[in-house]
């Protein structure tokens, strides 16, 4: 196998090829064509391609380009190097894909481009640390707990009549309101604010079947202003009307 680090130009047609060992290759300018199994994409600056162990993979770039390739050595040596995260290593190494780059990641892979990358010691430790960099947000994500969907749940069920923002969920998660709406729309699908919506009409339906309560003071608990937008959200909702669900438990 090369040297673990090397800087590579290409300015051909597209070629096709593979090797016994995971591959990086990181942008550094122009554009690579890149296609590994199957699934194209293309290398820029700030992004990379994966290239798992013997996947067939073809590049080219009519135009030029030039990328720092990191030929990942046998997993005994990711396991020496990379302790705790080898695991986690071996993972990303073995999706073929594009990723992009934070700036920190690619402030490294610019000074390592930059440095003697032909000393084996450098080029070593360079990659341990762009694999380290590259897998310690992966190793997060796995580590990192649910959201409190539960608590989530009582929240909105205690203050269903009243205003609810996402600042107050997000709170009950420990997380900022950016970071929370981005977290809760990743694990459940929806908004926070669609969530509470369908959590209001469920809590609305359940009030109608196991109540006596008129649908206008319904509507109040479960935060709608008007008898008739609670009809006309629930109708969109469950395809029936406030007397027609009541019929549901008769």
């Amino acid at each position: 196998m090369p040297s673990l680090l090397s800087l590579r130009h290409y300015s051909h047609d597209l070629l096709s090829h593979s090797h016994d060992h995971a591959q990086l290759v990181f942008g550094l300018s122009g554009r690579l064509d890149f296609e590994v199994d199957g699934l194209g994409s293309q290398v820029l600056r700030q992004t990379l391609a994966v290239v798992p162990e013997g996947a067939r993979h073809a590049c080219g770039s009519r135009e030029g380009s030039q990328c720092l390739v990191l030929d990942v050595p046998s997993a005994q040596w990711l396991h020496q190097r990379l302790g705790s995260r080898a695991d986690a290593s071996r993972r990303l190494l073995d999706r073929p894909g594009a990723l992009t780059l934070d700036p920190g990641q690619s402030q490294l892979v610019s000074w390592l481009a930059a440095s003697a990358i032909n000393d084996p010691l450098i080029a070593e430790q360079g990659a341990a640390l762009l694999l380290a960099s590259l897998t310690a947000e992966t190793q997060g994500y796995a580590a990192r707990q649910s959201l409190p969907l539960a608590t989530i749940d009582a929240h909105i069920d205690q203050h269903a009549a009243h205003p609810l923002q996402v600042g107050d969920l997000a709170r009950l998660a420990g997380l900022s309101t950016a970071r929370f709406h981005a977290r809760f729309l990743e694990e459940t699908g929806q908004t926070p604010m669609e969530y509470v919506r369908r959590r209001r009409l469920q809590l609305g339906r359940q009030l109608l079947q196991h109540s006596q309560l008129a649908v206008g003071e319904i509507a109040a608990r479960v935060g709608y202003s008007s008898q008739s937008a609670f009809t006309a959200a629930l109708s969109r909702q469950f395809g029936m009307t406030p007397r027609a669900l009541r019929r549901t438990c008769e």
